[in-house]
């Protein structure tokens, strides 16, 4: 039984007019040839091929490919959150955080002071031979020697606040040009001994038109009753005004609160004169070498000394306010103001000598210590 042939494709096709006709009709003519030589069941192999050779491409059409549905997102609710509260911690299984835990234990430090070294192998054989050949040094023991050495005698070695020390400071050293004439003016104080028990020696007086004024030397034991103050006593000698006389002197002197340098003595002559005399300082900076320096005095008398120009009750008053430029700790050049006012009978005596009861003046003078 014979397979039917493919009908033929027409002459003059768009196959052929193309050029594709025209090979196709020289492989049909190969065709031919080859099956008049061919065997019967070779030809029919060939059959399919020469179908598939003439197929017309013309009348072939493509399938639509089918349109794609839009994708669609589908809206997911969010999980519930569950109750902590509710849940059986008992039925769950832990294998993460145990997994977690293991690898903490595997990456910590472990402790050296909870090791056991003595089931440590530390076999000094398996060492190196550097660690085995340096040698092991022992702290050894202190004995009194050592402590005996370390320390030096008491006689070498004395106690701080017991050492002997001096300060000597002229806090007004000056002169001024007023009215009544030129004068020059001093004010000083120094100290020797320990921090709890000291020799005073204060000092001050004027002179005026080249004679003295007034002068006084107080020598007196201070001795520390708490860090910022000192009580003294001793004896006060005046060489002028008047007679020389001495008095007993009793105070204390030392730093109040807001440092105040204050100092304030009784004085009792020996003719039965008495005498009180406050005196209050203070320092301002007002840069670390330009300072500012108020300083009031009050002096009191018990009876009056025309001798001596006193009167009892409130005799003067002084208000100083000097400005000093600190070119060293040491040494301090100053200019300033001072007003002395005299009150009560110490004014009338000082009327009935020709002298006024009020005196202002600038001065200018240095400040010193050692």
């Amino acid at each position: 039984m014979g397979l039917p042939l493919p009908p033929a494709v027409p002459h003059g096709s768009r196959h052929d007019a193309a050029g594709v006709g025209g090979g196709m009709n020289a492989m049909d003519a190969s065709a031919k040839t080859s099956r008049a030589a061919m065997p019967g069941a070779a030809l029919l192999a060939l059959l399919p091929f020469t179908a598939m050779a003439q197929v017309d491409h013309a009348t072939m059409s493509m399938p639509t490919p089918p349109q794609a549905a839009p994708q669609v997102t589908p809206v997911t609710q969010p999980a519930p959150v569950p109750d902590h509260a509710t849940m059986d911690h008992a039925a769950m299984e832990h294998a993460a955080a145990d997994d977690a835990a293991k690898d903490q234990a595997a990456t910590a430090v472990p402790d050296h002071a909870t090791m056991d070294h003595a089931a440590m192998g530390h076999d000094m054989d398996a060492m190196p031979a550097i660690a085995q050949t340096r040698p092991i040094t022992p702290i050894p023991q202190v004995t009194d020697a050592d402590r005996a050495a370390a320390v030096p005698p008491p006689a070498d070695h004395p106690v701080h606040d017991n050492g002997i020390y001096s300060y000597l400071l002229f806090n007004r050293l000056e002169t001024w040009d007023a009215d009544p004439g030129s004068g020059l003016a001093w004010e000083g104080q120094g100290w020797i001994g320990t921090d709890l028990n000291r020799l005073w020696l204060r000092s001050e007086g004027e002179q005026v038109h080249g004679r003295l004024h007034s002068a006084d030397l107080e020598a007196l034991y201070g001795h520390a009753i708490s860090p910022w103050w000192d009580f003294v006593a001793g004896i006060r000698h005046d060489f002028k005004p008047g007679s020389a006389q001495d008095f007993l002197a009793v105070g204390v002197m030392g730093l109040s609160p807001y440092k105040f340098e204050v100092s304030a003595t009784a004085y009792i002559g020996q003719a039965g004169q008495s005498e009180a005399r406050i005196e209050v300082e203070y320092e301002s900076l007002l840069t670390n070498r330009l300072i500012l320096q108020p300083l009031v005095e009050v002096n009191v008398f018990g009876k009056d000394d025309a001798r001596r120009g006193i009167g009892s009750g409130l005799g003067t008053v002084e208000a100083e306010l000097r400005l000093r430029y600190e070119f060293t700790r040491r040494f301090a050049p100053y200019v300033g103001l001072v007003h002395e006012r005299a009150f009560g009978r110490t004014a009338d005596l000082r009327r009935a000598e020709g002298e006024s009861a009020d005196d202002t003046r600038l001065v200018a003078g240095v400040r010193i210590w050692f």
